[in-house]
Formats: structure tokens, sequence, C-alpha cells
């Protein structure tokens, strides 16, 4: 008994969560990819929770638009309208599931719906036909990289050529050299450059020290002839003390213990890190000046008079300098060319290995089937039966009676014709479609003995071809003929190897038929070809 009344109140409590739900459309039959608006409504209190579906397809038609949903307030209840886009793009009559709809986290179900969907009606004999228009060119994305990497590749190699010229070919930076005329002139003004350093002022008391006893050890090895530079102080004092009395030069007692002094504390400085007082510093810099002048004062004056072969070895030596920097300067050019091109070699080397040479080539020359592999496709419909294929440009439509001989008029009913390129360039893509007035046996053997013929009377030559049956993805049958043949060009005064493939089909008494021809071995070519035969479909014939 328990069981009997669990039963009857489920159905009850179903019975009423279906009625909360109802279903409606605003219409049960449309064309192929018109909108149908599924309209669900729900009465519930103020507190329910409703939740409608987010799907993407209910049953067999696609859910195409998800409206908002609509509120009305009818007295104590609201009324939650949902609404839906749903479409179908192929004929038939079709059945609009139930639709779950959670109600305080039970399920409720809408009304299930038959819908039509009929097919539009098209008379392309009655209506006016216009050419098919190209496509609007845009740059590939993908192929920015590769203009970037040659941009940044020549901008690399020209700053590197740039550098290496530079550096091989740096001229001696043109400092003007001074020429002293005599040793006292030179420390005088090396003692004021000295002061125009500004070291003691930066606390670089070592530096200063330094460059005050070389100026001064400088002066008397250039002015006395002593090994100044090399001596200590001791031995430096020595030596003055034994020039003084062999040559007799006035060198006071005095002024060798200043130079003494300042020297010694210059050691100290140096090594032992002492730190003079200013005024020690300023005393030890007026010592070395007095020391100098002194020491040019006590030495007599002597004028030297340069002779002519002097002068004749002097200018012997500037020649041979001269020639010298310009055999360098042109062992520097060569270095620079060579290693340019050693780096260029190299980038090309290491990007052929990685990439191919045909790769490189390609990038530098540039290459029109990968350039048409590489950009945007298009899936056009041509003639009448359709034929649907996907190429690298659009066909353009051909005036098939110019290409006709006058007495297949009265056989044909209809013929249309659509070509990229020639037979003789790099890549010809062909499509036509041909309706007979009459019945007509077909034979494809025929056709292409005819096309073959054909080919002949354009220059091609030494035609080779097998032939086998082909099957589309949708079950149409027909033949593919495939081989290859050698194109002469009368105005390049040149030959080429072309590969090429035909598809025949016939439907209704009619012909369908799409050729690919590209150079023999352009894995481009192959693979645009191979790209346009696995996308062949064929409308069937009404």
């Amino acid at each position: 008994m328990k069981f009997k009344l669990y039963i009857l109140f489920f159905l009850l409590t179903t019975s009423l969560f279906a009625q909360k739900v109802t279903t409606s459309i605003d219409s049960t039959k449309k064309k192929i990819g018109d909108e149908f608006k599924l309209t669900l409504k729900a009465s519930v209190n103020k507190t329910d929770k409703v939740v409608f579906p987010k799907a993407q397809n209910f049953g067999a038609l696609e859910v195409i638009e998800s409206y908002k949903i609509d509120t009305i307030k009818s007295n104590d209840k609201y009324e939650l309208i949902k609404k839906y886009g749903l479409t179908q793009f192929d004929s038939g009559k079709y059945t609009i599931p139930r639709i779950q709809i959670l109600i305080n986290g039970k399920p409720s179900f809408s009304d299930s719906l038959k819908v039509e969907v009929t097919d539009v009606k098209v008379d392309t004999l009655k209506q006016k036909m216009f050419e098919i228009k190209d496509i609007i060119p845009v740059e590939s994305p993908s192929d920015w990289w590769k203009y970037l990497f040659g941009i940044l590749l020549l901008v690399g190699l020209g700053f590197l050529g740039y550098w290496l010229f530079k550096k091989y070919n740096k001229k001696p930076e043109k400092t003007e050299e001074i020429v002293y005329t005599s040793p006292i002139e030179k420390a005088t003004s090396l003692l004021q450059q000295l002061e125009r350093k500004e070291l003691i002022q930066r606390g670089e008391i070592k530096s200063y020290y330094s460059e005050l006893t070389d100026i001064a050890r400088t002066y008397i090895e250039e002015e006395i002839h002593i090994p100044a530079m090399e001596s200590t102080t001791s031995e430096l004092i020595v030596s003055l003390r034994n020039v003084a009395k062999s040559k007799k030069l006035k060198l006071s007692k005095e002024i060798l213990e200043n130079l003494e002094k300042v020297l010694q504390q210059a050691d100290l400085v140096k090594f032992a890190k002492v730190k003079p007082l200013d005024f020690e510093i300023e005393e030890d810099k007026k010592r070395i000046t007095s020391t100098i002048v002194t020491i040019h004062k006590a030495i007599p004056e002597v004028v030297e008079d340069k002779d002519e072969l002097e002068e004749w070895n002097e200018e012997q030596k500037q020649k041979a300098l001269a020639k010298k920097a310009s055999e360098q300067k042109i062992k520097r050019i060569k270095n620079a060319v060579f290693i340019t091109v050693l780096v260029l070699a190299l980038t090309v080397g290491i990007t052929s290995a990685i990439k191919g040479f045909d790769f490189v080539k390609d990038f530098v020359l540039g290459n029109e089937t990968k350039e048409l592999v590489e950009g945007e496709w298009v899936l056009s419909e041509y003639g009448n039966p359709g034929v649907i294929i996907e190429t690298p440009k659009v066909l353009k439509r051909i005036d098939a009676k110019k290409s006709l001989p006058k007495e297949s008029y009265a056989i044909l009913k209809e013929m249309q014709l659509f070509e990229y390129g020639a037979l003789n360039q790099k890549l010809f893509i062909g499509v036509s479609t041909i309706k007979f007035k009459d019945t007509t046996d077909i034979k494809f053997d025929t056709v292409l003995d005819g096309i073959t013929k054909n080919w002949e009377k354009l220059g091609a030559q030494n035609m080779l071809f097998k032939q086998e049956e082909f099957n589309t993805g949708k079950g149409v049958t027909g033949v593919k003929a495939y081989g290859t043949m050698t194109v002469f060009d009368k105005e390049e005064d040149e030959s080429e190897k072309m590969y090429y493939e035909i598809l025949l089909f016939k439907q209704d008494g009619g012909l369908q038929q799409i050729i690919v021809a590209h150079l023999e071995g352009d894995e481009y070519g192959e693979k645009i070809g191979k790209r346009i035969i696995n996308s062949a479909e064929l409308k069937q014939a009404q």
C-alpha cells in the first residue's frame, strides 16, 4: 500500500512540475538557414530557482542564439520567458525534443515539436551570370616573421660589416702631438697639466706624487743623460752629485737635498701609504719646480746644426712609415671583407643545414608556388553541376566559345570554363563543366585522348600518363589520369618538364573536369596539387 502511494505521489509531483513549463515556436516550417524562435515559459514563485539549459544543439537543430530571460509578474507568480534561435542547413523534417528545465533542482520538461526545413529553389539558367571576383589580397599573418628575420639579418650583417670596417680601418686618433723644443719646456708644460687634473682635490695623492716625480726624473734623464727613471732615490742623488762634479754644474747641496726629500716622500706615499698634509704637498711641488729650474740654469746652452744627411734620413723614414701605413690599411680592408663574406657564408650554411638550401634560395629569390601554398586559400564552387574545390587563388571565368570550334555549338547545351595560370607556367589549374543537348555516352578514354591532342597543339611533348578510378568523399566516382610531359615555351625559348593530374566525372549526360599541372619536382607545386585534388567535391546533378 505504501509503495502504491509513493508511485501516486511521484506521478502527481511530475505532473505538477510539467504544467509549470509551456512551449511554443514562431513557425513550424522555414527555409534552409532561417531561424526558428523557440520559446519556453516557466510559471514559478518568487523564491523558486529556475535553470534553463545552455546547449549548442536541441536534437538535430543548432542553437545559434540564446536570448536573455524576460520576467513578467502576474499576481503572486512570476513568468520567466526564455527564447532560443535554432536553425538547420539540410532540408528535411526534424523534431525538437523535450527540453529539461530545473526548478528548485527538480527537472521539468517542455513539449517536443516537429518542424520542417525546406530547400531554396535556384534556377541558375534564368539569372544573369557575373564574373567571380578575386579575393582582396590580405597579408598573411604567418609570413611576418620571415620578413622580420630577413630585415634583422641584413641589418645585423650591415652593422657587423660596418663594425669590422671601423675596427680594422680605424685611424689613429689625431691627437695633436706637442713638440717640445727643450726638456725644460716639456717639464714645465707637464707640471701645468698635472695641476689641471686636480688629483689632490680628488684625494688621489699617490697618483699625484707618482706623476710629479716622473716629471722630475724624465727631465733629469733627458737633460743630463743619466738613467733617472730606473734609479732608486739614493742612486739618483749620487749620480747627480757625480755629474755636477764632472761637468762642473752649479748644483747646491740644498737643491739636491730638496729633491731627495721629495723623492723619499713619494716613496713613502706609494709604498707605505703615507698621507702628507696639504702644506707638505705644496712644499714638495715647489721643491721639484725649483730643482728643475736650477738644473736648467746650471747647464750651458749648446746649439746643434742639423746636417743634410740627417734631413735625408728623416725624409726616407717618413716615406717608409707612409708606405707601411698604406699596406696596413689595405690589409685591414681585405680582412674586413673576408670576415664579412665568412659570416655571410656561415649564416647561409647554418640556415641551409637547418632549413635546407631550398629554403634559403626561396627566401632570397622568392618562390611563387611557395607563396601560394602559404597564402590564404579559397573554397569555391564552379560550373553546373557545381565543382567544389579549394584553390590558392580564385579561378577566372574563360569565354568557352573562343576555345571551341563552331561545329561543337550544335551539340553543347552549356559549357563553363575556369582557369588559373597557363600550361607553360609553373602552375596551371583548370575546371570545366559541360552539358550536352542530347543524351550522350561519354567515354573517358576519348575525353583524355582529346585533352592530350589539344595539349600537343599547345607545345606539349613526350606525354606519359597512367589512369585509375577516383572516388570523392561523397561517393561520386570518376577517373583520374596523371603523368608527365615536356612543355616548350616559344616566347622564352626553353622547355620545362611538368607533372599533371586530371579528374573526370560524368553526371546526367554531362562532363565535369579538374586539371592541375605544375613543374616536376616542385615540392610546393606537389602540395598545391594534392590539396586541390583532396578537396574536390561534386554536387549531384538535378
